[in-house]
């Protein structure tokens, strides 16, 4: 007589059948993009060694890659918070700031478009050449934002170009720092508000609130565009021609179009899943806050940051102020809390992620990089 198979081998087997499954579920569902994916693949390992048309194409890339990762950041409670407008006029909208915020830069900077930041120690040179992992950073950056990880467009985009060591730590430091300055902000203005916003900002929103949103949004995107310009203007000459800029900028203005259009896409789950966010006084709120943080960041010192990591730790303390502000039952007050630490515990590990494949990529870039790297662990 045949031995029966143990119960917990069957339920592997089934376990491992389900994911198998679902691995080729997500694929078929995902044709078209990994279809897109392969293509771009293609084209940057045949262009890498072409330099002028590798520039343009690594900065197509790194535009869209990065403005729809970090969309989240800016426009993406502009969005779910005016979900009633047409999509072209917000595009219109956000496009003219962007217009205007970046030909600021280029006329006061003599053609830098990246309010100085690429002027930093590391970043300053332009690329003279292009390797095919460069290229690759951006993709992988789309990846990623199609996974809905909101991870860090400033260690992804620029560490791969860095050729100091110094220099990614001068970055990494200046956004832990801002991770936690807004994590505690957060914390300590949503607590306060909590209770105000519990008992006047009920019902309807007053028409006013909606332009308060609008120049509130405006005003974040502008102070966004100073702090991450750089990470799409990274593979371009430091000072652009007129043709150049005019380049640089109609790809960017007609990006956003398509973010507009796409709602966001996946990864505007982010801020989905936060609460209250659709709510156009909360979202006039968020975007306040986070607007006085980089605006603080960009006059302390021209190091580049990642708003990212801002982001992530703004809307985690905003969370915890939340559900500490709840009046009702302990037990109800502990879910808030777990709910919150769930919902930052996610942000911060996919955060995380993000920095370790872009010190992947600038150790295996850069012989700089990796030299000195190497020399603090006595490699």
């Amino acid at each position: 007589m045949a031995k029966k198979k143990p119960i917990d081998q069957n339920i592997n087997q089934e376990s491992i059948s389900k994911r198998v499954s679902g691995i080729f579920d997500l694929a078929k569902a995902e044709r078209s993009y990994l279809i897109l994916l392969a293509i771009l693949v293609s084209i940057a390992g045949f262009i890498t060694e072409y330099t002028y048309a590798a520039m343009w194409f690594g900065f197509a890339l790194a535009a869209y890659s990065a403005i729809a990762n970090d969309s989240i950041q800016t426009i993406g409670t502009f969005i779910v918070s005016n979900q009633k407008t047409k999509w072209y006029w917000l595009w219109i909208f956000i496009g003219l700031i962007w217009v205007i915020t970046i030909t600021y830069s280029w006329f006061v900077f003599d053609g830098d478009v990246s309010f100085q930041l690429l002027s930093t120690p590391g970043l300053e040179k332009a690329p003279e050449s292009f390797v095919f992992l460069q290229l690759a950073a951006p993709i992988v950056l789309l990846i990623m934002t199609r996974m809905r990880w909101p991870v860090s467009t400033t260690f992804l985009l620029l560490n791969v170009f860095t050729y100091k060591a110094g220099t990614i730590v001068s970055v990494m430091s200046k956004s832990f720092y801002g991770y936690v300055l807004a994590f505690v902000l957060a914390i300590l203005v949503w607590y306060v508000l909590e209770r105000f916003v519990k008992n006047y900002l009920k019902g309807e929103a007053k028409p006013y609130w909606m332009v308060l949103q609008w120049i509130t949004s405006g005003t974040l995107w502008a102070i966004w565009i100073m702090q991450d310009a750089a990470n799409i203007a990274v593979f371009l000459p430091r000072q652009l021609n007129l043709v150049e800029f005019v380049v640089y900028t109609g790809v960017v203005f007609f990006g956003l179009g398509i973010i507009f259009f796409l709602k966001g896409d996946k990864i505007q789950d982010i801020i989905n899943e936060k609460t209250n966010v659709a709510d156009v006084r909360a979202a006039t709120l968020v975007d306040l806050v986070y607007a006085v943080i980089l605006f603080y960041f960009k006059m302390y010192n021209n190091v580049p940051m990642s708003t990212t990591w801002v982001f992530i730790g703004l809307l985690a303390g905003r969370e915890f102020a939340i559900a500490m502000g709840k009046h009702g039952k302990a037990k109800s007050r502990g879910a808030w809390l777990e709910r919150a630490f769930r919902l930052a515990k996610k942000d911060i590990w996919k955060a995380l992620a993000g920095l370790v494949v872009s010190l992947i990529l600038a150790m295996v870039i850069n012989k700089g990089v990796r030299e000195e790297i190497f020399a603090v662990f006595n490699f």
